[in-house]
């Protein structure tokens, strides 16, 4: 199911996707996710929010990738529990609990891959 989330504390949801699915599948703050993918950034030479980048970060934090061709919706469905990050190759979405986390309804969004963390990754 969709629930509206939106950690920017200006309230912009342009932009920011990466950031905002990673505070919720992170448990971080929105400035600390912005900070360190900017630090992840510099060092890569490469823009916060680029694929590459991003998923660095979310693999030094324990997470490991997944290929799938599901939509939103039907990955919810699919894992009603645990914590995942949604990508489509443009947009990023968190899932907690069968329920994805977002500024709009991305449901029917094609998705290329998922992250899941290593140690959660056993019990689903």
């Amino acid at each position: 199911m969709y629930r509206w989330y939106n950690p920017n504390s200006c309230g912009k949801k342009v932009g920011d996707c990466v950031i905002r699915a990673l505070t919720k599948g992170l448990n971080k703050d929105w400035y600390e996710v912005y900070i360190e993918l900017c630090l992840y950034g510099l060092k890569m030479c490469d823009m916060p929010s680029s694929n590459s980048v991003w998923k660095k970060y979310l693999t030094d934090n324990g997470y490991f990738q997944k290929l799938t061709n599901l939509t939103v919706r039907e990955f919810c469905e699919k894992h009603p529990k645990g914590k995942y990050i949604l990508a489509t190759g443009s947009h990023v979405i968190a899932v907690e609990n069968g329920d994805y986390y977002d500024a709009w309804d991305s449901g029917e969004e094609e998705l290329t891959s998922y992250f899941v963390k290593e140690k959660d990754y056993e019990l689903f």
